[in-house]
């Protein structure tokens, strides 16, 4: 049975810019009641135990998973092996997805397509990762990393897999209207440079802002549940206590 005074979930997001916050992974964790820390893992250097925190989200980022003269990347995957070894849950968005990739074993590497805008995938597994469309903002991909399992694609390369109780993916679940507005503000030259109309990705995301924040929240709740296994903490605290 469960513990009826169990201690509130520990969640710890890792934030690399100004202009990429957690989004709707912040609604999503306080519909648990949990205890969130946001770290500028770019900006405080601290070392960070992993067992410390029931999960980690790693967001976004205009720095390559791949670019080690980063010392914040350097230090994240390092973070990053030690959850992994430590069983800690990650949930890795975007950016987050490919270091996750890059740590477990993959290639991260420039894509030789760019993704921007609304997309559809191809999902093996529709209750965890719906079709969409997701946001997509990246221009590196990678490879698929040992062990794990693919739940979505596009012909950009993947979108979605799960290793352990850790879920990666290419795209953006946690991107609101208002996040919309300061990247198209911020990274107004990656739109033009990629030939994307400013105007119409804003017009877009605020028309699939509900059905956005849907496919979002389910699928949080999925990787929480059926991935994570986040709801069995009772009884793993029962069984530590008892040990």
């Amino acid at each position: 049975m469960g513990s009826t005074d169990q201690r509130k979930l520990r969640a710890l997001i890792l934030q690399h810019e100004d202009p990429t916050p957690p989004g709707y992974v912040m609604e999503w964790l306080h519909s648990h009641d949990a205890e969130i820390e946001i770290l500028r893992i770019d900006l405080d250097d601290r070392e960070i135990d992993p067992t410390d925190y029931d999960l980690i989200v790693s967001l976004g980022s205009e720095y390559a998973a791949f670019d080690d003269t980063k010392p914040f990347v350097v230090r994240e995957a390092t973070l990053m092996r030690r959850a992994v070894d430590d069983d800690v849950p990650i949930l890795g968005l975007c950016f987050g997805g490919q270091l996750l990739a890059r740590v477990l074993g993959a290639d991260n590497y420039r894509g030789e397509i760019a993704e921007i805008g609304w997309l559809p995938v191809r999902s093996e597994d529709a209750q965890l990762v719906p079709e969409g469309p997701w946001f997509q903002w990246h221009f590196d991909t990678f490879t698929e990393p040992p062990g794990a399992t693919v739940i979505a694609t596009t012909d950009a390369g993947l979108q979605a897999f799960v290793a352990g109780r850790s879920l990666g993916l290419q795209f953006h679940p946690e991107v609101t209207t208002d996040i919309m507005d300061e990247w198209v503000r911020v990274y107004r030259h990656e739109l033009d440079g990629d030939g994307v109309d400013p105007d119409a990705l804003l017009e877009e995301t605020k028309r699939l802002a509900d059905a956005s924040r849907r496919n979002a929240l389910q699928l949080f709740e999925h990787f929480y549940s059926d991935v994570a296994k986040l709801d069995e903490r009772a009884d793993a605290t029962d069984e530590r206590a008892a040990g």
